[in-house]
């Protein structure tokens, strides 16, 4: 039975996936953080922004999470990489580089987040906090000046959203798109 389910229902989430060029600004914050410690770094091709984190969904469950994606009102936006931070954990701390603050990319986030809770997907009730994971249970030597860390904020452009698949193959974590909803195929 446990067989059956795992294999009718995936790990989803949807995010905001970058160019490799904003992809490149982050490695470089992610490289200067490798010389303060260890930890589990993030790979290159899962460097994103979680809108929306939905966990087990049942196959059968999909198409309603593409028409919820499709109802957003998705309009072009320019994000800002302005900070450097990390959220404490036993075991080693998640760094972490945040945007921002963006009225578009809350509203996004809101108009998203209640469509999936209206078709009864149970989302994480802590406040939305925009950031891109650069790498988990980090212990580092000292703590590491931010600002040095961050090197100068930089922009990237957002204009669709994705809906991604989690799961683990050949020891590795790996994201795999399934659907995309972009500003031009958004119903407004």
């Amino acid at each position: 039975m446990e067989q059956n389910r795992s294999q009718n229902t995936m790990r989803l989430f949807i995010a905001i996936n970058f160019d490799n060029k904003t992809k490149q600004n982050m490695l470089a914050v992610q490289r200067r953080l490798r010389e303060w410690g260890m930890g589990n770094f993030s790979r290159p091709e899962n460097l994103h922004l979680t809108l929306a984190f939905l966990g087990e969904v049942a196959a059968d469950r999909v198409a309603v999470v593409r028409r919820a994606m499709d109802g957003v009102s998705i309009s072009p936006m320019e994000l800002t990489f302005d900070h450097v931070g990390c959220f404490k954990r036993d075991g080693g701390d998640l760094w972490w580089i945040g945007i921002h603050e963006s009225k578009a990319l809350a509203a996004l986030q809101s108009d998203l987040a209640r469509r999936l809770t209206d078709e009864s997907f149970r989302l994480e009730s802590r406040r939305f906090s925009p950031h891109i994971t650069l790498a988990r249970e980090v212990c580092l030597q000292d703590q590491p000046d931010r600002a040095a860390l961050l090197g100068s904020p930089f922009m990237a452009g957002a204009d669709c959203i994705s809906l991604m698949r989690s799961e683990r193959i050949q020891g590795k974590l790996v994201y795999t798109e399934q659907y995309t909803a972009a500003a031009d195929t958004a119903k407004r």
